[in-house]
């Protein structure tokens, strides 16, 4: 048997679940991994909701939470051939299935091979949140020498988009509150503080003529803000909020293929993931409601030890 946590139906916190089931057999273009880490996300908590839910589907519930973990092949799918047991990998979960688990189903074609220099925990923020990160900065366009505002920078996805832009000569700017001020000036970023008075403001104050870019990961009001700031709302990208497109920017809805640059930039060391929490699998519900909360700082990670 295989534990793992997830929901019983859409809802709340009050709807998620621990339970037992099978060690979960591959389909077609699946593997399945022995997991060693899990990334925690926003979306995780999205889908639990039922945001993202297809009307015409029937849920088989429980459903495992989560989307992203690093871990070990224990079974590939019949046309898998990428890919052998005792893998050591990284990827996305596969359609319907999630990693909150002892035993996850990914998607083969989502997986790229660990880099032996990174541990499980830092493998497992690459599928969702830095892939997340590289495709947003791909959508903006950035030239050396703009000025990029990140609407959330102290976040997972935040703190690896500045990194990544930060390297190729772009200046950063980040919202959040004061409490965010150390791990946004760590990767190269200016803080522009939400708690200390109107963020349009304080950027107009340093940069009259706008941003080039902005990259939203909060939405709502506090998209519709920051908008204003960008020189051309087509070069404005969220993350989090679909109305955007009302305005002339891009709704990404990231697709996972840019794990393996991601992946190689980590193992060099030219990007850190800022994993400043990680806890053991017990402990998952406290690891997603922080996440909810909105005030973590970084990434969080859910680490699993193999019996």
């Amino acid at each position: 048997m295989s534990r793992a946590y997830g929901y019983s139906k859409y809802g709340g916190p009050e709807t998620e679940t621990w339970f037992d089931r099978p060690v979960p057999v591959p389909g077609p273009s699946e593997l399945v991994i022995e997991v060693r880490a899990i990334g925690v996300n926003p979306v995780d908590a999205k889908v639990r909701e039922g945001a993202m839910a297809d009307p015409a589907a029937t849920p088989d519930f429980p459903l495992v939470l989560g989307a992203e973990a690093a871990g070990v092949v224990i079974a590939t799918g019949s046309d898998v051939d990428s890919f052998s047991k005792g893998d050591q990998v990284l990827g996305k979960a596969a359609p319907a299935h999630g990693t909150y688990a002892e035993h996850a189903v990914l998607l083969a074609s989502s997986c790229v091979a660990k880099p032996p220099q990174l541990s499980f925990e830092a493998a497992a923020v690459v599928p969702i949140a830095g892939s997340t990160a590289w495709e947003a900065l791909d959508a903006l366009h950035l030239s050396a020498g703009e000025t990029l505002l990140i609407n959330g920078v102290g976040g997972g996805v935040g703190v690896l988009a500045a990194q990544l832009a930060r390297d190729h000569d772009v200046a950063v700017f980040g919202t959040g509150s004061g409490a965010k001020r150390e791990i946004t000036e760590s990767v190269g970023a200016t803080l522009i503080r939400y708690d200390a008075g109107p963020v349009v403001d304080e950027v107009r104050a340093l940069l009259p003529d706008g941003v080039d870019a902005v990259l939203d990961v909060i939405g709502g009001s506090s998209l519709r803000d920051v908008a204003t700031l960008a020189k051309d709302p087509a070069r404005i990208v969220s993350l989090a909020d679909p109305g955007v497109a009302e305005a002339g920017g891009v709704f990404l809805v990231a697709t996972g293929a840019a794990a393996a640059p991601v992946a190689e930039l980590m193992a060099e060391g030219k990007v850190d993931p800022k994993i400043l929490t990680t806890v053991p699998f017990d402990d998952a519900p406290q690891a997603l409601r922080g996440i909810e909360s909105g005030h973590t700082l970084g990434k969080v990670v859910i680490s699993v030890t193999p019996d």
